[in-house]
């Protein structure tokens, strides 16, 4: 147990709490303010969107990373849609487009268009950490979506959670063959079992968790989600940042009870070099748009984190 333990802290530092992870971290604000381009590196603290954040309007590639632009964001965890539709992947949701098994060559093809659409991302400034694809079923489908991670400069793939650990042991050969993380994210339902030793992470060493603040304090009917953050940062591949009420509703930042500003303070001071990534599921106001409501969000993390 002490052997198999010690082998994942050195993995999971390898990954995000090395030195060199710290230094990027440090030296990014000035080269970024530099080149005039996105930052939301806040004292060493990693904030940036997953774009289900931007639902309803905004759905390229191309039109998500103008989003992302404007709210001065640097690092995104981007849902599916628009990669697939930018790399013609499952017929990338465009109307008369095969679905039929993609040839090698297609694959290829597909695999050089998320390369591309990295080095568009990285080249305006911004860190595609993690990519949120549905996996499928073959064996084919699942190393693909690796190898997707990989041409995208992810880290990570997230995924909700499934209700047993069936599908877990399936995709951990893949996550350890590409040393990819497979992160799971949590609703309200999972936190009986997150507050004890998560089944989850005796299935591989790169499964670990896309950890839902603001879900696990409404589940919990108001518990602080430290803890679990404390217990388990070592696998925590990623947050998703929202504020809600302990009776569930999710309201603008300041407004619910989730402690998000004790959470990004706690990464602050422990170094943990983990993205922690604004989820935007309130009620957008009247007037507003959710590109404005990002930007609200983010400027919440920048001052919490002053």
């Amino acid at each position: 147990m002490e052997t198999k333990m010690t082998s994942t802290l050195t993995t999971r530092r390898a990954f995000l709490g090395g030195a060199a992870a710290l230094a990027a971290c440090t030296l990014l604000p000035r080269r970024a303010a530099a080149a005039g381009k996105p930052c939301s590196v806040f004292n060493g603290v990693r904030i940036g969107c997953i774009t289900y954040s931007y639902r309803g309007g905004i759905n390229t590639a191309e039109d998500t990373l103008k989003a992302l632009i404007e709210d001065g964001l640097s690092e995104v965890e981007l849902m599916g849609g628009p990669i697939q539709a930018y790399a013609g992947i499952g017929g990338g949701g465009k109307k008369g487009q095969p679905k039929g098994k993609p040839t090698d060559a297609e694959r290829e093809a597909q695999l050089a268009k998320c390369v591309e659409l990295r080095k568009m991302y990285n080249e305006a400034g911004i860190n595609i950490h993690i990519h949120k694809t549905g996996f499928g079923q073959s064996d084919e489908e699942i190393d693909f979506n690796f190898r997707m991670a990989k041409a995208l400069g992810c880290v990570g793939i997230t995924t909700e959670r499934p209700k047993d650990e069936t599908s877990v042991k399936k995709l951990a050969p893949f996550a350890d063959k590409h040393k990819i993380w497979v992160a799971f994210h949590n609703h309200t339902a999972n936190y009986p079992v997150m507050e004890k030793m998560d089944p989850l992470l005796d299935c591989g060493q790169y499964i670990g968790f896309n950890f839902d603040v603001g879900h696990y304090f409404a589940g919990t009917k108001g518990k602080s989600p430290i803890p679990v953050i404390e217990k388990y940062h070592d696998r925590i591949v990623s947050l998703h940042l929202k504020d809600r009420t302990a009776e569930g509703g999710n309201l603008p930042w300041g407004e619910g009870k989730t402690p998000i500003k004790e959470i990004l303070q706690l990464m602050r001071k422990e170094k943990w070099t983990f993205p922690a990534d604004i989820e935007l599921e309130y009620k957008i106001p009247a007037g507003s748009t959710s590109v404005a409501e990002v930007a609200k969000c983010v400027q919440y993390c920048k001052a919490a984190l002053a």
